[in-house]
């Protein structure tokens, strides 16, 4: 709950101050980069890191590979 507020916050901020498609996904990662790192598992937190990383090309990708 509080990531999805947390996320819907950054995105109104930065829709407003007219940033590209990139730099709003860098925003939601560095969102969920912090939620990650608060998880007390190990190997979740690993997990939760790893899919955070995801860069924003790579992310366009699956998007397209999945409408198609």
């Amino acid at each position: 709950m509080k990531l999805q507020m947390l996320f819907t916050v950054l995105l109104a901020s930065t829709l407003t101050t007219a940033c590209s498609s990139e730099q709003l996904y860098a925003a939601g990662r560095n969102a969920q980069r912090s939620e990650c790192i608060k998880r007390p598992d190990a190997q979740e937190r690993d997990r939760c890191l790893k899919d955070a990383d995801l860069s924003h090309d790579a992310y366009k990708r699956e998007v397209e590979g999945v409408s198609k």
